[in-house]
């Protein structure tokens, strides 16, 4: 059995799946960094460590409590996966988006995925809300690399990787709750330095919006699985070169704690919508 593939997953599902029961996740939830209080909205659920999981293991970083939470919100079943795995940490990129996997074997047809992120549009602010367009890889790497299983899609198609209704349904459900959001192009960078103020400028010439470390392996692999994905990125800070004071991940966490309950509610209005 291959390490972080289709059977792997399938394993794994069957593993925890008898911890919650016969309820079926209709919607996979991969939270960013200092956004995981999202778990608390969540009812009748059940928690699963990572370390529980068979093929996960532990997170490192700060803002990601490392636990799968799988019940109800906003009146949908839900698996909520509180904090993800970086490329940076030293892990594969096969296993940054084994949790999509595992949610899919699970049952969950569609994936919301969220991040904290640089702001490279210099109309940005810190605290903005940017719903996810499209993405650039500039880790230049894939998920998807090695011997396709059986049921995989060997080139999957990308032309639209963020659901055009699922972003037409964020707008909605932020114009109800009177939640402004932008929209913008997500690039993905290796990491775990921040970028030089010469990589933002070339990351504003090649037309991202925001810049992160993370998120686009789990697009990749919901896309090659079929999943519809809608993403939203918390811009927390504006990049090196814009932004003239030095870059830390306090930082990042206190910008998340203070739109924290803004971006709770606008998960829950698009859950309910879905």
């Amino acid at each position: 059995m291959r390490p972080y593939g289709g059977e792997a997953a399938r394993a794994a599902a069957a593993t925890i799946q008898p911890l919650f029961g016969d309820i079926i996740p209709e919607v996979a939830i991969i939270l960013g960094s200092g956004v995981g209080g999202l778990i608390h909205d969540v009812s009748d659920h059940v928690e699963i460590p990572y370390g529980d999981i068979p093929g996960l293991t532990g997170v490192s970083v700060a803002g990601h409590a490392g636990k799968l939470v799988v019940g109800r919100l906003s009146g949908k079943v839900v698996a909520v996966f509180a904090g993800r795995f970086h490329t940076y940490e030293g892990h594969p990129l096969q296993l940054t988006a084994f949790p999509v996997r595992i949610a899919h074997a699970l049952g969950a047809h569609a994936l919301f995925v969220s991040n904290a992120a640089g702001g490279v549009n210099t109309s940005f602010a810190a605290g903005d809300l940017m719903i996810i367009e499209d993405q650039l890889n500039l880790t230049f790497a894939s998920p998807l690399t090695g011997t396709a299983e059986p049921g995989d899609v060997r080139f999957p198609d990308m032309s639209n990787a963020y659901d055009p209704e699922l972003r037409a349904c964020l707008h909605a459900t932020g114009d109800r709750l009177g939640v402004t959001l932008r929209d913008g192009v997500y690039a993905m960078l290796p990491g775990p330095a921040y970028e030089t103020p010469a990589e933002v400028r070339m990351l504003r010439t090649l037309g991202a919006d925001a810049v992160g470390m993370s998120t686009v392996p789990e697009v990749t692999m919901a896309r090659m699985l079929g999943m519809r994905v809608a993403g939203i990125s918390c811009i927390t800070n504006l990049a090196a070169g814009i932004q003239q004071t030095p870059l830390d991940h306090k930082e990042v966490l206190e910008t998340t704690a203070r739109v924290t309950e803004q971006f709770q509610a606008l998960v829950r209005g698009f859950v309910a919508e879905l």
